[in-house]
């Protein structure tokens, strides 16, 4: 009876640990792939249409932090189903939370001003547009990056402390 209990126990872990592997493979892989593999080609290959691949890209952006931001509410639900006081004091979870923040910063709060600027680009100095646009993409730029690191430290580190308790 015991054996059967801990067995049925080591299976609902490992489909729930397989469930949370694959939406941050979801989530991590399609941000390093859109930022940095998919975005670069697209602007050398519209290299004459600069403001075409920025469009293309942005979208491409909202909806991969849509992505993320699905699947970071997900692991967060998971994780605090599998015990809310563990996952309290766990960084892997923190992680995932300060992941959504920047998430909600960069959709809620520099896409919006991107676009507002965009908008306002024919009422605006052609040097003063440049110099915004510039500042407002280097920020966005850098969210990302941050994005993507922490991403990549949950990748090599896990959404879990390897623990022989949970089997």
């Amino acid at each position: 009876m015991i054996a059967n209990s801990s067995l049925a126990g080591m299976k609902h872990y490992t489909r729930l640990n397989l469930g949370e592997r694959i939406l941050l493979t979801l989530w991590v892989g399609g941000t390093w792939t859109i930022g940095y593999i998919a975005a670069p080609v697209l602007f050398n290959f519209l290299d004459t249409d600069r403001q075409l691949a920025g469009a293309i890209v942005g979208e491409m952006l909202r909806a991969m932090l849509t992505i993320g931001l699905i699947c970071g509410v997900i692991l967060l639900i998971s994780g605090a189903l599998n015990g809310l006081n563990s996952a309290l004091k766990s960084w892997r979870w923190w992680l995932i939370v300060a992941m959504l923040v920047i998430i909600l910063v960069s959709l809620f709060g520099v896409h919006p001003m991107v676009a507002e600027l965009k908008l306002q680009k024919d009422l605006m100095d052609a040097i003063e547009y440049k110099s915004q646009f510039g500042k407002l993409h280097g920020l966005s730029a850098a969210i990302y990056l941050l994005l993507s690191i922490l991403g990549l430290v949950l990748v090599v580190f896990g959404l879990r402390r390897p623990s022989l308790d949970r089997i």
